[in-house]
Order: structure tokens, then sequence, then C-alpha cells
């Protein structure tokens, strides 16, 4: 099998150097912090991106692919509608074929309780038109011809997409640039530079860049940038795994889930396939130290997680991890380029059997490469979308909770106009930092 596509190559595609002023710099090259750049850009702002290892290193590239508005947060729904548009823009602004397709995305139930559960969400669905309905079992069976499983029903949506993740954001990358943001890879962000009480920049392993605001987009390293500056959020990090198979008979065309199997067709003819439905966490720290904010998703979902011993060594929440430095000291972001967590290859060999018995007619499944991702979480599974009150000029983009790379472009021109104090254009109040200390109760998303 091949190596994850990302890391196979650390030369940079934008080796800098930084520039020393600037109106914005945006911290972290992920597809949050990509689309942020490219709004920020088209306002008129001077905008320089750091990125620590290599645009879309983590999660933006590791992801299922999936662009989805079923299921979503009904609080993230609206920012979701705006994203789809949105992405349909700028894949024809790219020079090279991301992937984008409007395929559909259906969520397969095995039982009627596990359908009736699917049509609790169509209300919102209807509120903000998306055409989301449920299918028969007879129209589910007609849908998935091949498949082994009689399923109850399903929910599908047909202005669904995909993409491809480690093509689509690198692309997104190359229309920031040409819009006139500074891209600089391999040049870690450490610290914020304060004066008389507010941001003034941003300290970097090369230097200083001087700018009135920030954006925070560190994905999983957030919680450990910002605790270095005293402010806490209760931010985890948990591991998927996904596989890609070689191309194999088309037996959809878009991407579909049941308990066992998340699949996604691919334009090069294969799958991307996932289990769905238990993450993996590697106990920290930080783990400990948020687990009164995590009690009601536990609740929820008591067998949710996957504990796993202490994080490897140089993870955001290893118990060897730095928590606090100074401008001159060497940082876990550097000592870290990419997050490339070793894939349990156990549990993709469990799921290229299950996908097989699902399809029990396909080809022999040979797997094209292997690799895991670690996501970042919060207790309510909806991210931080905010100013940091105790930074000001800091604005905070962390903790999309999976849900990151479908909504990426939605939340860059959202988190765009939070720093320019435009009309976001959506009620964020369900996203603000404060929530987790202002006694608020926790309410998990779907």
């Amino acid at each position: 099998m091949t190596p994850f596509p990302i890391t196979t190559d650390m030369r940079p595609s934008y080796p800098g150097p930084a520039p020393t002023k600037a109106d914005v710099v945006v911290i972290g090259g992920g597809v949050i912090g990509v689309c942020t750049a490219i709004y920020l850009a088209r306002a008129g702002q001077r905008v320089t991106l750091l990125e620590k290892g290599r645009i879309a290193g983590e999660q933006s590239s590791r992801n299922w692919g999936w662009i989805r508005q079923q299921g979503r947060d009904p609080d993230e729904l609206p920012i979701m509608v705006e994203a789809i548009h949105l992405w349909k823009d700028l894949a024809g602004q790219t020079n090279q074929d991301i992937g984008l397709r409007q395929n559909s995305l259906c969520y397969l139930a095995r039982t009627q309780a596990e359908l009736a559960q699917f049509e609790l969400w169509l209300p919102h669905a209807r509120i903000h038109g998306v055409d989301t309905r449920i299918l028969s079992a007879a129209e589910t069976a007609q849908a998935f011809p091949g498949t082994a499983v009689r399923y109850a029903g399903a929910r599908i949506t047909p202005s669904d997409m995909r993409a491809e993740p480690w093509v689509a954001v690198p692309a997104l990358a190359g229309i920031a640039v040409r819009e006139g943001v500074s891209i600089v890879e391999n040049c870690a962000a450490r610290m914020l530079d304060m004066a008389a009480g507010r941001v003034a920049g941003v300290v970097t392993e090369q230097g200083r860049v001087s700018a009135p605001w920030v954006v925070l987009a560190g994905g999983a390293w957030s919680s450990l940038f910002l605790r270095n500056h005293g402010v806490s959020i209760p931010q985890l990090s948990v591991r998927e795994n996904v596989a890609a198979t070689q191309p194999l008979p088309e037996v959809l065309s878009g991407a579909a889930a049941d308990n066992d199997v998340a699949l996604r067709r691919r334009v090069d003819g294969g799958y991307t396939l996932a289990p769905p439905g238990v993450t993996e966490l590697f106990v920290g720290p930080d783990a400990f130290r948020t687990l009164p904010k995590y009690l009601t998703q536990l609740r929820h979902s008591p067998f949710g997680q996957t504990l796993l011993p202490a994080a490897p060594k140089g993870f955001p929440d290893a118990w060897g991890t730095k928590r606090r430095w100074g401008a001159q000291d060497i940082t876990p972001f550097e000592q870290m380029r990419i997050l490339d967590p070793k894939p349990n290859m156990k549990k993709l060999t469990e799921l290229v059997r299950k996908f097989q018995q699902m399809y029990p007619k396909m080809p022999p499944v040979e797997l094209k490469t292997v690799w895991a991702g670690m996501i970042d979480v919060m207790p309510d599974i909806v991210p931080v979308v905010d100013h940091c009150a105790a930074l000001p000029g800091l604005v905070i983009g962390t903790g999309m909770s999976g849900h990151g790379f479908g909504i990426g472009p939605g939340m860059g021109r959202v988190l765009a106009a939070l720093v320019m104090g435009t009309d976001v254009g959506h009620d964020l109040s369900r996203f603000r930092l404060g929530r987790f200390s202002d006694g608020s109760p926790m309410r998990p998303g779907p």
C-alpha cells in the first residue's frame, strides 16, 4: 500500500519567508484557515497564513470527503447550506478537478427504530429548504442493488456532495494565493504578541509578524496554543481510521453509511471506507481536566468512545507535551510538524471484512492506502466560533468535531466577517466561547 499522500513529501509548497506585517494572521492551514484567508483577502485585507507543517497535512486531508447537510446540528445547518453553494463557486475557480460531485448522501437504517430516529431530523431540513427525505425498505433496496443487507429504510439528501480532501484543500490554498494571501508552511506560530492588553501580532519561529487581528484555526492544536495564554477550552482529539480501496465496480455514486461501514465513491474508481460511530480517545491530562464538561455526552452515548492508553509522544494531549513556553522556546508545534497517528489496522481489517459482507458479489477488496487522523472535538459536538474576550483581537474557529471539511467554506466566510465586524448572516450564539464558563448546560448535537 502507498503511504498517505500528504505525508509523502515534506518539502513545502509555500516556503516563505514570513512577512513582518499583515492586517490579519491566520494560524492553521486546514480547510477552515484556508477558507478564512480567502474571504479576508476578498474583503481587502493583507493576510498571512501560518502553517507549522503542510497545507492540509492533518485532518483536513484525512476526512471521509463528505460534504453533508444531512444530520447536521440545527444551528450548523444554515451555515452548511451556504457552504454547499460556496463549494460550487470555489470548485469553478481552481485549475484542477477536486472531485466535487453532487451524488447524494444516504444513512441506512437496519431497524424501524433507527428509521424513526432518522425521521426526527426532517423538520430541520424543511425549515432550511434541504431536500432530505425518507426511503422505504423497497426504495432502499432499489437504490442499493447488490447489498446483502435488507434495510428497513434510509434517509437520503440528493443535494449533498463529495470531494477529494487531499486534492481540494491544497487547491483552495491556490485560490488564496491568487487572492494575495501570503502562505508560509513549516512556520509555527509560537504565541501571540500582546501590547496594551490586545493582540499586536504573532511570534513565529521565523520572527514576529505584526497584525491587529489573528484567527486561530489550529484544529487539534488550538487548545494547547490557547492554554499557553491562560485561556482554557474543553477540546479533545480523537482518532478516526480510514482506508482507500483500489478501483472496484460502482455500487453507488455518492456516499452512504450504516452502523458498520461508511463508504464514498472516489473519482479514481475506488472507495473511501471508514468504521462509523466509535472514535478512539488517547487518555491524557486534558481528558481528566475536561471530564465534567463531557459527562452529558458520555451519558448520551456511553459507548461512543474507545479509550486508549496515553497518547504517543508529541501529541497535543500527551503527558510529556509542554503546556507553557516563551517566545524564544522551541514549541510542541515545531516538534511535531504533522500529527500523523498510526491507523488501527485491526479495526480496518474488520472494516474491509464487513464491506465485503455488505457486497458479497464485489471482487476481492484490495486496499490502496490506509491512514488515521485526529479530530478536534467539543463536549457538545459543535465548534467554537467567536471572539476571545480575554485576548482582544483574537478570533477562534476550532472544535469542528469532524464536520470541518464540508462546512469549511461557510465557516471561513463567517470567521472573516467576525474579523471585519460585518454581518455574519447567521446566529452564532450556539458556538460562543462563553458557553463553557457561564453555566450553560452541554447540549450535544446529533
